[in-house]
């Protein structure tokens, strides 16, 4: 592995970092106190992106990763490989989009969460049915969800609850699904439920749901601490009617552990990414207290106050650049079709908890600039929406213990 992004990954990283800079963070204050982002905006800025190009198509938001490839790549007729980019691309411009606003890249239109289990499971019809609803979005917004959160199962998957039947040529699902990210305005939602619960994962079923479908609703709406800007919802389904043709990957995926496993396998691809947001709040919040420091203080006088700043900056960024180097790691493994597990969980547990500590730090070193939620001041907002990116997609304790396994897999009682 390069640990040196392609010419094109730094064109679109400067591209993206100038934008956030200076059109997205202006406003985050005000779409964090206002709970939302107008779609003049997020229409303004698909536009955008798509006028960027194919190869800048990952700033539109998750879900939307595609095999770009680098521009070293051979000649077509070449019998060397292509190297594929996507999943580490996406990372770079994901990070520099949380630099700026992460619950804006949470409320982009598009899949979202919910495209990689159907890229991962779908059949082609699926594929097609359910992708090519966002190839025009000029005139309607369209979004995907994706649900597996109970308010009784959140990491801990084998104890989701909400059922599903088969009945003639239809499912029906009954439950509730909590902190869905666009579950009140997505287009369709990838839900998982069970035949079962005394199965455990072997009853898992993952099923698309549309919007409209009778017997499914939108709950409690989410005030949050952090990520305001993004709408959170609860779901519900109550003899929620679903056409047996929207079960993800079709029944016979389900014949063995496999069609959930793949849908589930989609997590080692998303890790990453939230790992790669939760690093852009930390550089902000690193970037920021650098720039704080520089212009109040002068720490090459030796004073021991000022030796303690010193470090804890160098702390800072010393985790903050080992995360990113794991996270970039676990993508590049996707890219090249390796098995990525333990390195998803890593990046996830390693960046959540670097960002963590550099928003704590950066308040400590700011004083009270840092503490006090001003109209210019943004440490108090990163502060807020940095502490969910130790907990979804999976706690830290839960990828801590998916680490564990994959390092001791095969030993006696593992």
């Amino acid at each position: 592995m390069e640990f040196v992004l392609s010419k094109r990954q730094l064109a679109i990283r400067e591209a993206i970092h100038g934008f956030a800079k200076n059109v997205i963070r202006p406003q985050a204050l005000t779409w964090d106190r206002e709970g939302g982002i107008p779609e003049d905006f997020l229409r303004n800025l698909i536009r955008m992106a798509a006028e960027m190009g194919s190869a800048t198509g990952m700033t539109m938001g998750p879900g939307f990763e595609e095999d770009v490839q680098d521009e070293a790549d051979p000649a077509p007729d070449s019998p060397e490989p292509k190297k594929k980019q996507s999943h580490l691309t996406s990372l770079v411009a994901a990070e520099e989009m949380s630099w700026a606003d992460a619950g804006l890249l949470l409320c982009v239109p598009g899949p979202g969460l919910g495209g990689p289990p159907v890229r991962a499971s779908g059949t082609p019809s699926q594929k097609e049915r359910f992708f090519g609803i966002f190839k025009d979005m000029s005139e309607e917004l369209r979004w995907g969800a994706y649900a597996l959160t109970e308010p009784g199962a959140g990491s801990d998957v084998a104890g989701i609850r909400t059922s599903c039947r088969k009945e003639g040529h239809e499912w029906i699902l009954n439950g509730r699904k909590c902190f869905i990210t666009n579950g009140g305005r997505a287009s369709w939602t990838v839900v998982f439920a069970t035949v079962d619960p005394a199965l455990g994962r072997a009853g898992h079923r993952a099923f698309v749901v549309e919007k409209g479908t009778p017997g499914f609703g939108v709950g409690r709406v989410e005030e949050k601490m952090g990520l305001r800007a993004s709408e959170t919802v609860e779901l519900v389904f109550e003899e929620c009617r679903v056409p047996e043709e929207n079960l993800l990957g079709g029944e016979e995926s389900y014949q063995s552990k496999e069609g959930f496993m793949t849908a589930m396998k989609t997590f080692d691809n998303t890790r990453p990414l939230v790992a790669a947001m939760a690093l852009g709040i930390g550089r902000a919040a690193y970037d920021y207290a650098k720039e704080f420091i520089k212009e109040n203080y002068d720490l090459s006088r030796p004073i021991a106050r000022y030796a303690a700043m010193a470090d804890k900056l160098a702390r800072m960024g010393r985790q903050l650049e080992a995360a990113r180097m794991v996270t970039w790691r676990a993508a590049w493994m996707a890219d090249q079709g390796q098995p990525n597990a333990r390195e998803a969980s890593m990046s996830k547990a390693i960046a959540g908890q670097a960002a963590i500590y550099a928003c704590i730090e950066a308040i400590e070193l700011c004083g009270i600039e840092g503490s006090i939620a001003r109209e210019h001041q943004l440490l108090e907002k990163w502060f807020r929406d940095i502490k969910v990116y130790d907990i979804f997609e999976g706690t830290g304790n839960i990828q801590r213990i998916v680490i564990s396994k994959r390092l001791i897999e095969g030993l006696k009682g593992f």
